[in-house]
C-alpha cells in the first residue's frame, strides 16, 4: 500500500488494476458498438432481434447478479476478475470464427452477449470487493474516482475509436480488438502484488440462498446502505424512462441527425469525466455524505433543464447539451462517493453479496423504467413523457436528506 498522503498514482499495484480497467472499457466501448452493427448490417436483423439482442447484454442483472455475489464471497477476488477476463476473450472470439467459418448468426450473438455479460458482472462484483483491500478503505474515494475518471474518458473515446475499427476491420473483427483489451487486462491483474483475506472454508458456508438472504439483510437492515439502494433505484428508475424515449425526442421532434445525437450524448461522457475528478476533492472538504445529498440534489435540478427546453423549443439544444453534460457530473459525484461508502461501511465477507444486491436493486428497475417510458410516450407525448421522469429523478435526493447519511463526514469503515 502507498504512505497515507501520497498519490494513488505512484501506487505500482494500484496502477495494475487502474490500467487494466481503463483498457478494458475502451475495448468494451468497441463492442458495445460492433455488436449491434453486426446484427443490423451483417444479420440484416429484425426490430425484435435487436431488442433480445440489447436485453441479452443486461440480463444477467436480474439473471445471475444475487448469486455471483455469493461466488465473489466465496472465493479470492484477484483470480476470479483473472477467470472473468480470459473468459470474456474467448467467448468474443467466436464472433470473428464464426464470420469466417460462415456460421455468423444473430442466435450466436445473443448467446455471446448474455454469456460475455454475466462474466463481466462477475468481474465487476470482484473488482468493488477487490478495491479496498487493495488500496485501503481510507484511499477508497480516490481509487474510484480515478477508474471512474478513465472509464468517462472511454465513454467519450470509446465509440469514435470503435467506429474507425469496425470501418477498418469491419464489425466482426473489430469485436477482436475487444476480447484483446480482455487478455491484456487478465495480465495486467493477474500480476497485482496484494494480500487478501482468506475466503471462509466450506465448513464457515450456510448454503447459497441462506448467503444471498444474508447479503439482502445487510443492506435492507443498515440504514445508509438501504437508503443508497432507494435512492440509486428511484434515480434509475426514471432515468431510464427518460432514457426510453430521449432519442425519439431529439431525432423527431428537434430533428437531431445520428450524428447530432451522438455529440450530445458525447457531452454525457466529458461530464461523467469532469464529476469523476470532482468527486474525491468534494468529499474531503464537505464530507461523503453531504457532497452525496448535493449531488444528487444537482443531478435532479440540472435535470430541469429538459423541461424548460420542452417549453422554449428555440433553444432547446443548447439547454439539452448542457443538461447532459452538468446531470453526469453531478450523478458521477454521487456515485464516486456513493461507492466508496458502501465499500468503507460492508464487511469484507459479505462485500460481493452487498455490491451484488445493490447492483440487482438499481438493474431490476430498468426494464420497468424502460417500458413505463415507452407508454407514457404512446399516452402523453415524448416532451411530457421527459418533463414527468425528470421531475422523478429530483426525487432520488429525498432518500438520503431525511437519513444519517446527512451526518456521515467522513468513511467510516466496517
Amino acid at each position: 500500500m502507498c504512505a497515507q498522503g501520497s498519490s494513488l498514482a505512484r501506487h505500482p499495484e494500484f496502477l495494475k488494476l487502474w490500467v487494466a480497467s481503463a483498457v478494458d472499457d475502451v475495448g468494451s466501448q468497441v463492442s458495445a458498438l460492433a455488436l449491434p452493427l453486426i446484427a443490423a448490417l451483417t444479420l440484416e436483423a429484425t426490430s425484435w432481434q435487436m431488442g433480445l439482442l440489447s436485453a441479452a447484454g443486461s440480463a444477467p442483472t436480474l439473471l445471475v447478479g444475487l448469486f455471483a455475489g455469493v461466488w465473489v464471497d466465496r472465493l479470492r477476488r484477484q483470480p476470479v476478475m483473472v477467470a472473468a477476463n480470459i473468459g470474456s476473450a474467448a467467448l468474443l472470439l467466436t464472433i470473428p470464427v464464426a464470420n469466417v467459418a460462415g456460421g455468423l448468426r444473430i442466435e450466436l450473438l445473443c448467446a455471446v452477449a448474455l454469456s460475455a455479460g454475466a462474466l463481466a458482472m462477475v468481474c465487476d462484483l470482484a473488482h468493488l470487493a477487490f478495491v479496498p483491500s487493495l488500496v485501503g478503505r481510507d484511499r477508497l474515494v480516490e481509487a474510484n474516482s480515478k477508474i471512474e475518471a478513465t472509464s468517462a474518458a472511454a465513454q467519450v473515446a470509446g465509440p469514435g475509436l470503435g467506429g474507425l475499427l469496425v470501418g477498418a476491420l469491419g464489425a466482426p473483427f473489430a469485436v477482436s480488438i475487444d476480447a484483446l483489451s480482455f487478455l491484456a487486462s487478465a495480465l495486467l491483474i493477474g500480476r497485482i502484488r496484494v494480500s487478501e483475506t482468506p475466503p471462509p472454508g466450506l465448513a464457515q458456508r450456510t448454503g447459497l440462498i441462506a448467503e444471498i438472504r444474508e447479503g439482502l439483510q445487510v443492506v435492507f437492515r443498515h440504514p445508509i446502505l438501504r437508503v443508497l439502494a432507494g435512492s440509486s433505484a428511484t434515480a434509475n428508475l426514471f432515468g431510464r424512462m427518460f432514457l426510453a424515449v430521449y432519442i425519439l425526442y431529439m431525432t423527431r421532434d428537434l430533428g437531431l441527425s445520428a450524428v447530432g445525437v451522438g455529440l450530445v450524448l458525447a457531452t454525457g461522457g466529458l461530464g461523467s469525466l469532469a464529476g469523476s475528478l470532482v468527486a474525491a476533492p468534494a468529499a474531503r472538504r464537505f464530507g461523503p455524505g453531504p457532497t452525496m445529498i448535493v449531488g444528487l440534489l444537482l443531478f435532479g435540478v440540472t435535470g430541469l433543464a429538459v423541461p424548460l427546453a420542452v417549453l422554449v423549443p428555440k433553444v432547446a439544444i443548447p439547454m439539452i447539451v448542457a443538461s447532459e453534460f452538468l446531470q453526469w457530473m453531478t450523478y458521477l459525484i454521487y456515485l464516486v462517493n456513493a461507492i466508496s461508502v458502501r465499500q468503507a461501511i460492508t464487511p469484507d465477507r459479505v462485500l460481493g453479496r452487498v455490491n451484488a444486491t445493490m447492483r440487482f436493486l438499481g438493474g431490476g428497475v430498468l426494464p420497468i423504467g424502460a417500458l413505463i417510458g415507452g407508454a407514457l410516450g404512446e399516452l402523453i407525448g415524448l416532451p411530457l413523457t421527459l418533463v414527468a421522469a425528470e421531475f422523478g429523478m429530483l426525487l432520488a435526493f429525498l432518500w438520503l436528506l431525511f437519513s444519517p447519511v446527512r451526518e456521515l463526514r467522513r468513511l467510516t469503515s466496517a
